[in-house]
């Protein structure tokens, strides 16, 4: 498959779906927190080639709200290890002219967690090269109950314009492609709403394996795709 050359029917919006860090550790003989620090790379080099593509949204499915089911001590070194990858990124990536922004609940995180996320939407605002969105406690269903809320909260009619203002990700176009790592068939409760007619596409390879060339494929497979949004064409 040719790698897409920038700028060639490349998708506006990339939606990413980032599984198999912790397969990824056990096949490596590490702990899932390793593989989680891995995963973390693969962000920053997917990132990279999204502005050198000419992308302007990314949205990463960084932490579900199912996730807090899991153990307390992969959550903590989560939890780290976002903090730690805030503190030393947002500087370069404001540089960059790249904004970064939240998607989620709010009411589960720390002060401190929330600080951070709250201090890199700041220096990172006027970013225009490229959105990354992290979805952080996210969840397709409770981003719906939410905006439903606060339609009843506002009084006003409930239309599709209506729902989509209130949404997390308000202001910021559906996803054309969206990414799946691992193998994995589902969408995990990821977009529900903005997603309805985006390109999906799957790969073997556990996110820490994920890298430029892989998005490369996974663009040049986009770009061989006819959309059609329900028409004839």
């Amino acid at each position: 498959m040719e790698t897409p050359a920038p700028h060639s029917r490349i998708p506006g919006h990339i939606a990413i779906i980032m599984d198999g860090n912790g397969r990824w550790a056990e096949a490596q003989g590490l702990s899932r927190t390793n593989g989680h620090f891995a995963g973390a790379k693969s962000v920053k080099k997917i990132v990279a080639r999204c502005v050198e593509l000419g992308v302007k949204y990314l949205t990463l499915y960084s932490f579900s709200t199912e996730n807090w089911s899991r153990p307390e001590s992969e959550i903590n070194a989560l939890m780290e290890l976002l903090m730690m990858q805030l503190a030393s990124e947002v500087p370069e990536l404001a540089e960059q002219g790249i904004r970064l922004v939240h998607y989620g609940s709010r009411e589960n995180f720390s002060h401190e967690v929330l600080s951070a996320l709250d201090k890199a939407d700041e220096v990172t605002a006027t970013g225009s090269v490229l959105t990354v969105g992290l979805a952080l406690d996210y969840s397709g269903r409770s981003e719906l109950l939410h905006a439903m809320k606060r339609i009843q909260e506002d009084g006003v009619e409930v239309t599709q314009e209506a729902i989509e203002a209130r949404l997390y990700t308000a202001g910021v176009p559906d996803p054309d492609l969206l990414i799946r790592t691992a193998g994995e068939y589902r969408v995990s409760n990821f977009l529900l709403w903005q997603i309805a007619y985006s390109e999906i596409y799957v790969t073997q390879q556990c996110w820490p394996d994920f890298d430029a060339d892989s998005l490369d494929h996974a663009i040049a497979d986009y770009a061989n795709r006819t959309r059609k949004f329900g028409s004839v064409k």
